[in-house]
C-alpha cells in the first residue's frame, strides 16, 4: 500500500523531531561536560593560585621574622656596647679621680717625702746594680736627694752590696707628671718606672677585674677568673 503525501510528511516531521531531540540532548550533554570540565579546571587554577599566594605570604612572613630577629640582635648589640662604654667611662672617671688624689698627696711634703723614699728604694731593689741614675721632676730634686741619702745604707745592709747613685740634672721628668722617679742602670738600657702615674697604671691593670666586680657585680658568663 503506497504512502500518501500526508503520511510521508508525518514521518518526516517525526524523524525531524527525533533528530532535534537527539541534537538537543547531545548539546545538553556537551554543555554539562563542558561545565564540569570548566569547574574542574577553575578549581585547579584556584587551588594552584591559592598555594602560590600562601607560599608567597609564608616567604614574606619568614623574611619579616628574619628581619625582625636581625633588628633585635642589632639593637641588643648596640645596647650592650652602650652599657660597656658607660662602664668604661665610669672606670675612667674613677682613675681620673685617683690621679687628682695623687696630685693632692704631692702637695703634702711630709706624705710625699715618705712616698718618694719607698719608690727610690724599690727601684734600687729591682735593678740590683752597683751604679744607678735617678730621674725626677726638677721641683723634687731636694726631696729625692734626701730619699737617696736615707736609702743607700738601708740598701747596702739588705743586699750586702755597694751602690753609687746620681740624679740626672740634665733630663728632668715633665712637671705635668704627679711625681715619683725613674731609676736607670749605669748605661741607661734598663729602667724602673716608679712615677706615680706608672704605679697607678700598674695597680689599675692588676685590679681592674676586681674593680669591675665591685662596681657592676660578677659577670655570670665569665668562666675563668684569671
Amino acid at each position: 500500500m503506497a504512502l500518501t503525501d500526508a503520511d510521508v510528511q508525518k514521518q518526516i516531521k517525526h524523524m525531524m523531531a527525533f533528530i532535534e531531540q537527539e541534537a538537543k540532548e547531545k548539546v545538553e550533554e556537551i554543555d554539562a561536560k563542558a561545565e564540569e570540565e570548566f569547574n574542574i579546571e577553575k578549581g585547579r587554577l584556584v587551588q594552584t593560585q591559592r598555594v602560590k599566594i600562601m607560599e608567597y605570604y609564608e616567604k614574606k612572613e619568614k623574611q619579616i621574622e628574619q628581619h625582625k630577629k636581625i633588628q633585635m640582635s642589632n639593637l641588643m648589640n648596640q645596647a650592650r656596647l652602650k652599657v660597656l662604654k658607660a662602664r668604661d667611662d665610669m672606670i675612667a672617671d674613677l682613675l681620673n679621680e685617683a690621679r687628682q688624689r695623687l696630685a693632692e698627696i704631692v702637695k703634702d711634703p711630709a706624705r710625699y717625702s715618705v712616698l718618694l723614699e719607698g719608690l727610690v728604694l724599690q727601684g734600687f731593689y729591682q735593678l740590683l746594680e752597683p751604679k744607678v741614675t735617678v730621674r725626677c721632676r726638677e721641683e723634687d730634686v731636694e726631696m729625692v736627694q734626701a730619699a737617696i741619702s736615707k736609702n743607700i745604707p738601708i740598701y747596702k745592709e739588705a743586699v750586702k752590696m755597694n751602690i753609687a747613685v746620681k740624679i740626672d740634672q740634665e733630663r728632668f721628668l715633665p712637671s705635668t707628671l704627679c711625681g715619683g722617679v725613674e731609676v736607670y742602670n749605669d748605661n741607661g738600657k734598663i729602667k724602673v718606672s716608679n712615677t706615680l702615674e706608672s704605679r697607678l697604671e700598674l695597680m689599675t691593670q692588676q685590679m681592674i677585674p676586681e674593680i669591675r666586680v665591685i662596681l657592676f657585680g660578677a659577670n655570670p658568663n665569665r668562666r675563668f677568673m684569671d
